[in-house]
């Protein structure tokens, strides 16, 4: 009996932790001229947020975004819910609701084409879900497999949410547990056996579609996702472009259980090194943070959660509306304290 297949066997790095590292990006980005310079173009390349945003009409927002990555898990119909939900996901960052999606895939021929089919199967579950309608796409052969979604959605004028509208006296919410880049690190490694009821794992297909609503009807100031750039590398974005000061409470932080133990083993992928090499001169450690935490600080998530900033005085209200639509791990894991872009960790 042929023994069945393993994705990750056919993948360098899983999931977010295969993106190019943000100081490779940006040294290749600053290389080319773009030329967009359309005034209805709202958040571009100049900004480093999730999605772009394009003024089509006088109420109605564009928003798109592209998003793949190799396997993350071994089962095939997993992997494709994981990769659309992480997709997805940069459309919920920005307030607005997805509409159309475009497969993107890379396919080793030789796993066969049910294996295809049900990657296929499982994002086409999640865009049905999200109430979205995928409408094509585009695959290549390739001898490392990818899968991946682009996404349009749209939001109405004056709703439309980036990273770099945090202000002093926000608190800073994160919705979902950190250290998902450990655990795929693990289960790459054969250390997670029942991967499909992992805590991790059902946290990357879970939609971040219901907080939406809490935050157009409180109404935040900032979010954004938490993916392969890390905790750290996402709440960067928000300081910089807030030009603001953020302080981060390590001992706040939700963290899946066994990912601080397989931290402690040593089970980093390399995208954290990564991070934490672009990120050396931007963060500051203060008193003494266990190492395990500090891994996991620039550890690159996959289907993360969203990075909430919002005002001091309705942070109760929008807690309560994530936690009565089951946002259960909806977490205030820090603080915006004045300005000048500066991230700083404290116990």
């Amino acid at each position: 009996m042929k023994d069945k297949i393993k994705l990750t066997e056919y993948s360098k790095t899983s999931g977010c932790a295969a993106k190019m590292s943000p100081q490779a990006l940006s040294r290749v980005l600053h290389q080319v001229d773009f030329k967009s310079g359309d005034e209805r173009l709202l958040v571009g390349l100049d900004k480093s947020d999730d999605a772009i945003a394009y003024q089509f009409s006088d109420d109605k927002i564009l928003i798109q975004s592209v998003d793949f990555f190799t396997p993350i898990v071994d089962d095939p119909y997993l992997f494709g819910q994981i990769a659309a939900t992480n997709a997805l996901s940069d459309i919920y960052a920005m307030g607005g609701r997805p509409l159309l999606a475009m497969n993107v895939v890379g396919f080793r021929t030789c796993l066969g084409e049910k294996v295809l089919a049900e990657i296929l199967q499982g994002g086409a579950d999640k865009v049905a879900e999200a109430g979205a309608i995928i409408a094509g796409g585009h695959t290549i052969q390739d001898d490392e497999p990818k899968y991946g979604l682009s996404v349009t959605g749209v939001i109405e004028e004056g709703k439309l949410l980036t990273n770099s509208e945090a202000q002093a006296g926000d608190f800073l919410i994160l919705t979902k547990p950190l250290g998902m880049g450990v655990v795929a690190t693990a289960i790459k490694g054969g250390l997670i056996t029942n991967i499909k009821d992992h805590p991790a794992v059902k946290a990357m297909r879970t939609l971040n579609n219901k907080a939406v609503a809490p935050m157009q009807k409180i109404g935040v100031n900032a979010c954004t996702d938490v993916t392969g750039f890390g905790l750290l590398g996402h709440l960067w974005e928000m300081a910089k472009g807030s030009d603001v000061e953020i302080e981060i409470f390590s001992s706040e932080l939700p963290i899946f259980a066994d990912a601080l133990e397989y931290a402690e083993m040593g089970m980093i992928p390399e995208g954290a090194y990564s991070n934490k090499k672009h990120l050396e001169d931007k963060v500051t450690f203060i008193g003494e943070i266990k190492q395990n935490i500090v891994d996991i600080l620039f550890d690159p998530q996959t289907s993360g959660g969203l990075l909430i900033s919002v005002a001091g005085d309705k942070v109760a209200d929008l807690l309560i509306e994530l936690y009565a639509l089951g946002i259960d791990d909806a977490t205030v894991i820090g603080r915006v304290r004045g300005h000048g872009a500066k991230i700083k960790v404290s116990y």
